[in-house]
């Protein structure tokens, strides 16, 4: 693999970095092909990475080449795979057949295996405990049943590291992403919109309940906030704020600039008492409509527990705010419901204050201020992203800055 293949894949993390050099530095055979190990090296001193890319003479393997059949099966049967370490979950029957690739691609690759599982391959190989697998093990372990049920894992291990390598996972045919439910029914009848934001709002519950369930464990702690991670929260949001003016040029920065000062009071008053009362926990890390699966029967489950891929693996560890994942889908509902007014006719404000009341009366006791300043840094951290990859969107994150600081 050269540098400007690894460079063009649509899961290679690094594009703002220059490759010197691909190496390879495993090759494990697996089925028709093998589980290959690249190396990429840069020209900086922030380190080199490690990808898994499965080939079949030199390839991507193909659907029904069998590769993403043999790794499920090896995971089944707990089978070793040169330095690839297996894990079988409870319950899980190999011999599986059939095999197809999703052609939704983002940081890592999925295959449906059998019409039953899932297989998830983890492309960037990070040392230490990969979040998703982490979360799926603990929650089923307390028994929450809406997610996923985990069949097995893969982990990568030399040197007396650690790095994950895939999940298998329970497969949930006929479900669609949240976000695609949500804006097929604010199309055709937004009050089953608001009914959805609901059930979304006790899912959201359920799911911090249960992530803090077992405050003992020491990778799943349930406790105050300290003033540290307090001044922490505060810092970052006015690093999103200082980043997001950076992005804009013209009337935007301005627009932006203008309003500045009453955004970073909205934080300094928000974080600066929320000590005592704020609460960490784990927590998804990522949570929008997108990482919501809509089932056939109406029911819903949580999916896709890494976190921001641009944060550090410990940093998607860490304890947080569970009110950083109810903000991040309150800014989700807005994007939905801003898109429908535009392409359906919907008239979005009304709506979200029903879907809004909705989703919080479902979900439980907040601090609303807390939960305001948690919102308006995550749409600092929207109008960067929209700035760098979407321009013709920038509209909405800046209309939100400008609500949220007022």
């Amino acid at each position: 693999m050269t540098p400007a293949d690894l460079a063009s894949q649509r899961w290679f993390r690094s594009k703002q970095r220059s490759i010197v050099a691909v190496t390879e530095v495993d090759r494990s055979p697996i089925g028709p092909g093998a589980l290959v190990v690249f190396e990429a090296s840069f020209d900086d001193d922030a380190g080199s990475e490690r990808y898994l890319v499965p080939l079949v003479g030199g390839r991507e393997p193909a659907d029904g080449e069998g590769v993403w059949i043999a790794l499920a099966n090896a995971i089944g049967r707990d089978a070793g795979i040169g330095r690839f370490v297996t894990r079988r979950a409870a319950g899980f029957e190999p011999d599986l057949a059939g095999e197809r690739r999703l052609a939704v691609e983002q940081s890592n690759t999925s295959v449906v295996v059998g019409e039953r599982l899932i297989l998830k391959l983890y492309r960037l190989l990070e040392p230490g405990e990969n979040p998703d697998v982490e979360i799926s093990a603990f929650l089923a372990g307390v028994g929450f049943a809406d997610t996923p049920a985990l069949a097995g894992s893969v982990t990568y291990e030399t040197l007396g590291a650690k790095a994950s390598a895939a999940m298998l996972q329970a497969y949930l045919p006929g479900a669609e992403d949240a976000w695609t439910a949500m804006r097929s029914v604010l199309a055709s009848d937004p009050q089953r919109g608001v009914e959805m934001a609901e059930r979304i709002g006790d899912l959201t519950a359920r799911l911090h309940r249960a992530l803090a369930s077992r405050p003992d464990d020491v990778a799943f702690p349930a406790r105050p906030a300290t003033v540290h991670e307090t001044a922490a929260w505060r810092a970052s949001a006015e690093w999103q704020a200082t980043l997001a003016v950076g992005s804009l040029r013209g009337a935007d920065h301005d627009r932006l600039v203008a309003i500045a000062p009453a955004v970073r009071a909205r934080f300094a008053d928000a974080f600066g008492s929320a000590t005592g009362d704020a609460v960490v926990s784990r927590i998804h890390g990522d949570y929008h409509l997108g990482q919501l699966l809509a089932r056939p029967d109406g029911g819903l489950a949580v999916i896709d527990f890494e976190g921001e891929p641009s944060r550090a693996l410990a940093e998607r560890r860490a304890p947080a705010s569970p009110l950083r994942d109810v903000a991040g889908m309150l800014r989700s509902l807005d994007y939905a419901a801003r898109a429908a007014e535009r392409e359906d006719g919907l008239a979005a404000d009304p709506w979200l204050l029903r879907a809004r009341a909705a989703y919080l009366g479902a979900y439980g006791d907040i601090d609303a201020a807390l939960l305001s300043a948690f919102e308006l840094e995550k749409a600092c951290y929207e109008i960067r992203y929209e700035a760098g990859m979407r321009p013709d969107w920038l509209w909405l994150p800046l209309a939100a800055v400008e609500r949220l600081a007022s």
